[in-house]
């Protein structure tokens, strides 16, 4: 297999609100020789707000960014379960409707693009685990988390809706999710099963629905703790923002108390790769990260 490369869509949040994400996803993908190409010219995904206020200017928006992968002729990486959604839907939806994608090209003729088609929308996790392997990730392995029971924590966007199943994610089923669980056990760590791991967060609640949002993410955390989890972990940096910066709050919700370390995806592999934590920028969090 040759090196494997991947234009690289940061969305927002991983250069703004969760740089500690960036810095763990290049670390990662520097110790298992990954070239990642960064979508410079790439703008916001919509982050699933643009997309109820206006639908078509979403999707050229982020036709946009996929003509940019289109042009280096390479498959589209994405490091947020939101972007992930978004942008594969747009493709979905264009290449599934020949008249809604020549609309699409007229605006973006505007600026010099074209949207083809040709380019594949994959998130990181499974350009780990699909791509690169888990098998070969094992090997890659100097520090294994053998002493962490570790919750996988999903979220929405990253897993559904269904009509993405086969295009972007693998075959992922969203009520039985695997993908992020084999990662677990890949590092090394024992995977915990419990109820709410493949729950929404509450992220996109926040603004309409603030106390629902705090019991979803309340919940979450407290399905982890009672499952015996040491840490959670999970590919979004929005649930990351939920389950971490507010835990307190999140956890008063429900009536509970506790500490529980939240994890990037990236950060979790850095370790079992032997990234120091301060690469994996393990400082920046809220909750409590001192079992490293």
């Amino acid at each position: 297999m040759g090196k494997l490369q991947y234009a690289l869509f940061t969305g927002c949040t991983a250069k703004e609100s969760t740089p500690e994400q960036m810095m763990s996803t290049m670390a990662v993908a520097d110790k298992l020789g990954i070239e990642l190409v960064e979508l410079t010219e790439a703008s916001c995904c919509g982050a699933s707000h643009l997309q109820d206020y206006d639908d078509f200017l979403s999707l050229v928006l982020n036709a946009r960014n996929i003509a940019y992968a289109e042009a280096r002729g390479m498959t589209m990486v994405t490091i947020c379960n939101t972007c992930q959604l978004n942008t594969a839907m747009t493709k979905h939806r264009l290449d599934n409707n020949e008249e809604l994608k020549n609309k699409v090209n007229v605006k973006l003729k505007e600026v010099g693009l074209e949207y083809k088609g040709t380019s594949e929308i994959k998130h990181f996790l499974y350009a780990i685990n699909d791509d690169f392997g888990l098998d070969k990730l094992k090997e890659k392995v100097v520090k294994p988390l053998s002493q962490f029971n570790i919750a996988p924590f999903y979220g929405c966007h990253n897993i559904r809706p269904s009509e993405l199943q086969n295009e972007s994610n693998g075959g992922e089923n969203p009520y039985m999710p695997t993908s992020l669980d084999d990662l677990i056990i890949a590092c090394g760590g024992t995977n915990v099963d419990y109820e709410e791991k493949n729950k929404c967060c509450g992220f996109h609640a926040e603004l309409q629905a603030p106390k629902t949002a705090a019991a979803l993410a309340g919940n979450a955390t407290i399905g982890a703790i009672d499952a015996n989890a040491d840490w959670m972990v999970t590919p979004c940096p929005l649930c990351h923002l939920k389950l971490d910066t507010q835990q307190d709050h999140n956890l008063h919700a429900v009536g509970r108390e506790g500490s529980m370390p939240i994890l990037h995806m990236q950060q979790m592999i850095g370790l079992a790769l032997g990234c120091t934590p301060t690469e994996l920028g393990l400082e920046k969090h809220v909750a409590n990260v001192d079992f490293i």
